[in-house]
């Protein structure tokens, strides 16, 4: 083989490595990033969403049932304080979930890596076989990796079982994120019955949550995919549907007298 051959090659490996060994810290980092931007839009609309579609049917059945604004507003303000500290509780446990789950996975790999070294080798040649890799490239890829346990372990996690591992810092902000966007959601249907009669309030309360649930639809689909219209009304017909199910059930409480 020549020189020119070699550098050739030797380039060509080059760029396999960094697709695999760095991928393990560039790309996989730029995939973390995106994971936590995607993260922190659905803790967002989790909590933001839920939020203001309970309030608005918590509005909707205490006006059906017959009562008051002073009743409105208490049991508005309870259900905001309340269900704020669960929808953070909510996320923090979950988090903690989605921690344990990878680590049980991740020692189970270690494990498998350590008494079935040729099986899970295999598993890596077929990974990057399947991304178009083969003959000597393929196998210096595969030895590049498996040379070092936890690269071979980062990539298994990473490429295999498409898992990333969930720190910390990522807990305590699902919690807090979940938390406050479940304390506005309440608030933006809310806040019109403070300053507001009842029927301009009720308006003004409809108008703000479907231009809030529109926003966060056509924002979502704008920062993940989708077309922005179809999904800021999808939204809103979610949203206002399920309120519109408490509005029902006061109806329903009232007509029967309980």
């Amino acid at each position: 083989m020549s020189a020119d051959s070699d550098r050739r090659a030797a380039t060509r490996l080059g760029r396999a490595v960094r697709a695999t060994t760095d991928g393990a810290a560039v790309p996989v980092a730029a995939r973390r990033d995106g994971q936590r931007q995607t993260n922190w839009l659905r803790d967002v609309i989790l909590g933001g969403q839920d939020g203001l579609v309970n309030i608005l049917g918590i509005i909707l059945g205490v006006i059906a049932g017959g009562g008051s604004n002073n009743v409105m507003l208490v049991a508005g303000f309870a259900a905001a304080i309340t269900e704020s500290i669960s929808m953070g509780a909510v996320g923090y446990t979950s988090s903690i979930s989605e921690r344990d789950y990878y680590r049980a996975e991740q020692e189970r790999e270690r494990s498998a890596i350590t008494t079935s070294p040729e099986a899970e080798r295999q598993e890596i040649r077929e990974i990057y076989a399947a991304k178009g890799f083969e003959a000597k490239l393929l196998d210096d890829v595969v030895e590049t990796i498996t040379a070092n346990r936890e690269t071979w372990l980062a990539t298994v996690m990473d490429e295999e079982l498409h898992l990333q591992p969930v720190e910390t810092r990522d807990i305590v902000r699902t919690a807090v994120v979940v938390g406050i966007a479940t304390l506005i959601g309440h608030m933006i249907p809310l806040l019109p019955f403070v300053v507001l009669q009842r029927t301009p309030a009720l308006i003004l309360a409809f108008v703000l949550s479907a231009i809030t649930l529109f926003g966060v639809g056509a924002y979502s689909a704008l920062t993940l995919r989708g077309d922005w219209r179809q999904s800021g009304l999808k939204f809103i017909a979610i949203g206002l549907g399920a309120a519109a199910i408490g509005f029902l059930i006061g109806r329903l409480f009232n007509a029967t007298g309980a």
